[in-house]
């Protein structure tokens, strides 16, 4: 039954573009996608449910175990999510509507190239599976075709490519490590690599594991390897903008993950981890300095991103079982929650006529249901009470004071309240702030009208932050322990 849902999960997304690609209705591209998306969400949570052990297909090279089976449901759960919003939001583009099955056959590929990520088990396929995502996903940040669109594409083409390059690099040198110890040819397992490490060169491990890190830790948004990331999110359509930051970027860290159990075996230096808890705090410094002074509505999210993932760095680095668990924790969590603040940044763009933060005013006036919504999201994201969000930084905080590198608590802390005050700053502004705002809005009349659609999966995202906000359930935690388990047991 595993090998079946695992077809299903990953063909539903190739089906859907083929019949998007062929067909020259937007309606029927849109209802295709949107089935296969609510098809592969459905087998991403029958498939997290009966996780038992770790599990290999096709000669080895697809991989099911615990830590896949999560990020694979963080994924879907997101492209479930934005494909309902898309089918609102895309039909705004009435003057586009000839290329929308273009627009949802390479944005059910995307969704595929996502979902394949976690569950290569070999090192080079896995290389792969991430470099397909920034083709694909190229051209959706470029959709709309302006200059500022176009430029985004090219500098996350090139950027993006230029850390995965490196990650190749990383990838070689893992191989040449493996080999000195199993011969010039070997199966290039996550598992084959771990059970050899001990036996590997520990410089040259800690080396690869660095390039790795800096490669992949391009494509997940760490600082300062993240300059594409404010300009693609910005510029892509609201539900590419989604997709960018609730599924790609941990299907990029969980190759950082892989990775760091295999240096840790080969090594046993606290190095790696602290580079990574270093990459992470830094994450977080740059994310509140530009939080502060942001100017545009949807690279503050951005930004907001580039938080999250330091967050995700700091709790791998750290280790341990409640760390893993905070990170898991907080990788679904924000996957739903920076969805929902990217839709309600798509819808206000969408009625203002603006990115421009300082020409917004009054949007719960404009329509409450959806400024109710995004201002909640905005208190979710920021990491207070009572939202799941919390929960998971608070267990983070927890697990990293028990660690050597402690005194990275201490920054998390003391950022997280910049960024807090920072964030909902910009919000008061365009919720409360009664000033003339720099450039007039677009008028109501404008015809613009934000509909179920693009209202209802805000819902969605929302109600399940706050209810893992107060109830952080038994049967994840020891999921989360199985996750450690494969880890490495997360003894540091």
């Amino acid at each position: 039954m595993v090998e079946a849902w695992l077809v299903i999960v990953v063909l539903a997304p190739v089906l859907s573009a083929v019949i998007a690609g062929a067909s020259q209705h937007g309606r029927v591209a849109e209802h295709a996608n949107l089935a296969a998306a609510i098809v592969c969400l459905i087998a991403s949570l029958w498939l997290v449910t009966h996780v038992d052990g770790v599990r290999t297909f096709i000669n080895g090279y697809v991989l099911f175990d615990a830590l896949g089976a999560w990020t694979l449901v963080c994924t879907c759960v997101v492209y479930c999510l934005a494909s309902i919003y898309a089918v609102g939001y895309m039909r705004l583009l009435r003057e586009e509507a000839a290329r929308l099955p273009g627009f949802y056959a390479l944005f059910a590929l995307f969704a595929a190239t996502m979902i394949c990520g976690p569950l290569m088990n070999n090192i080079g396929v896995y290389w792969i599976a991430i470099e397909l995502t920034t083709l694909v996903s190229t051209f959706l940040v470029g959709f709309e075709r302006g200059q500022e669109a176009i430029e985004a594409a090219w500098k996350y083409i090139i950027v993006v490519s230029a850390g995965i390059s490196l990650a190749l690099l990383g990838t070689v040198l893992f191989y040449w490590s493996g080999s000195l110890v199993l011969g010039p040819t070997y199966d290039m397992t996550w598992d084959t690599l771990r059970h050899a490490a001990p036996r590997m060169s520990p410089a040259l491990t800690q080396m690869a594991f660095l390039l790795v890190l800096v490669g992949y830790g391009t494509k997940a948004g760490l600082a300062p390897m993240h300059t594409w990331l404010p300009d693609a999110h910005s510029e892509g359509p609201a539900p590419v903008s989604a997709m960018l930051s609730g599924a790609l970027l941990n299907t990029a860290m969980l190759g950082v993950a892989r990775f760091l159990t295999i240096t840790d075996a080969a090594s046993g230096s606290m190095l790696p981890r602290t580079v990574l808890v270093a990459f992470g705090a830094f994450s977080l410094l740059v994310a509140a300095l530009f939080i502060v002074r942001q100017e545009g509505i949807k690279r503050l999210m951005a930004y907001s991103s580039v938080e999250h993932m330091g967050v995700l760095a700091l709790g791998f680095g750290f280790g341990g079982p409640l760390a893993i668990a905070a990170v898991l924790y907080h990788m679904l969590n924000h996957s739903l929650n920076k969805s929902l603040m990217f839709f309600g940044a798509g819808n206000v763009m969408r009625v203002y006529g603006t990115k421009d933060i300082d020409a917004i005013r009054g949007v719960w006036s404009r329509f409450p249901v959806t400024g109710a919504l995004w201002i909640a999201g905005a208190v979710a994201i920021t990491g207070a009470p009572p939202f799941g969000l919390f929960l998971s930084e608070l267990a983070l905080m927890r697990a990293g004071f028990a660690t050597p590198n402690a005194w990275a608590v201490i920054v998390l802390l003391l950022l997280l309240i910049v960024i807090f005050i920072g964030f909902l700053n910009h919000f008061r502004t365009m919720y409360f702030d009664t000033r003339t705002p720099l450039a007039a809005p677009a008028p109501v009349t404008n015809g613009v009208e934000v509909s179920t659609w693009m209202t209802l999966p805000m819902w969605m995202a929302l109600l399940p932050v706050f209810v893992l906000g107060v109830w952080w359930p038994q049967a994840l935690w020891r999921y989360f322990e199985v996750v450690a388990a494969n880890l490495g047991g997360g003894t540091r």
